[in-house]
C-alpha cells in the first residue's frame, strides 16, 4: 500500500484529495496548522517539519496543497510582512516538506510529488501580487526540482487550477473573485472534486514519463 502526505489537509483541495486518495487505497496522512488531521504542524517551522518526519517515517506520494491567499490589496499598499507571510507559507513551507520527504523516495527509488500552484502563478491576478508570486515560485520550484531528480524514480509535478470552490476563497474580496472568475470560458468556478482527481493520476503509477510539468486545471483559462 502506497503511502501519502497531504499538506493543507483539513479542509478544501487537500481534504478532496485526501478522500480521493483513500478511494484508490491509499494510506493517507493530512497535515495542517489546524483542524481535523492526522498531524496538526506548521509547516513554516522546520524543526516542526522535521519532527513530523522523524513521527511519520517514509511516504511514497507528497501533495503539498497547503496555501494563503495573501494581502487583497493593490501592491503598493502592501507591506513587506505580508510579503513574508504569504511566501513562507506558500513556498518555503512547499520547499521545508520536499526537503523533509524526497531524500526517502530517493532512496527507494519512487515517488510522486505534487505541488499545487495556481493559473494566478501564470497570469497574475489584480490586487492579489504576493500570492501571484508565490504561486509563480512554486512553479520554477517544481521544474527545477524535477529535472534535479529526473532519473531518480521521483517525479515532480505541479497544478495549476482556476477560481475552486474551496474555504480559502471565502476571504477573497468579492471584486477579485468576480473578475478572475469571468476569465474561466467554461463560466463557472471548478469543484474541488475535479481537482481532487488530477491529483490522483498526478500522484499514482499512471504518470511515468512526466516531470517538471505544470498541469492547467483552468475550464480553459489557461493560455500557455
Amino acid at each position: 500500500m502506497k503511502r501519502a502526505l497531504i499538506t493543507g489537509g483539513a479542509r478544501g483541495l487537500g481534504a478532496a484529495t485526501a478522500t480521493r486518495l483513500r478511494a484508490d487505497g491509499v494510506e493517507v496522512i493530512t497535515v495542517d496548522r489546524a483542524g481535523d488531521v492526522d498531524e496538526v504542524v506548521d509547516i513554516t517551522d522546520e524543526r516542526a517539519i522535521t519532527a513530523l518526519a522523524t513521527r511519520v517515517g517514509t511516504v511514497d506520494i507528497l501533495i503539498n496543497s497547503a496555501g494563503i491567499v495573501g494581502p487583497n490589496m493593490p501592491l503598493l499598499d502592501t507591506t513587506t510582512d505580508d510579503w513574508r507571510v504569504t511566501l513562507e507559507v506558500n513556498v518555503l513551507g512547499t520547499v521545508g516538506m520536499m526537503r523533509a520527504f524526497i531524500p526517502g523516495m530517493v532512496e527507494r527509488g519512487w515517488g510522486r510529488v505534487v505541488n499545487f500552484a495556481s493559473m494566478a502563478g501564470k497570469d497574475g491576478n489584480p490586487n492579489l501580487a504576493a500570492y501571484s508570486a508565490s504561486k509563480a515560485a512554486v512553479i520554477a520550484l517544481t521544474k527545477s526540482a524535477g529535472k534535479e531528480l529526473a532519473t531518480t524514480g521521483v517525479l515532480v509535478n505541479a497544478i495549476a487550477p482556476a477560481v475552486i470552490a474551496t474555504p480559502m476563497n471565502d476571504s477573497t474580496a468579492p471584486d477579485v473573485l468576480a473578475h478572475i472568475t469571468s476569465l474561466i470560458p467554461m463560466k463557472r468556478v471548478g469543484e474541488a472534486s475535479e481537482v481532487a482527481e488530477l491529483v490522483a493520476w498526478l500522484g499514482s503509477e499512471r504518470v511515468s514519463f512526466s516531470t517538471g510539468a505544470v498541469y492547467d486545471i483552468s475550464g480553459g483559462r489557461a493560455t500557455y
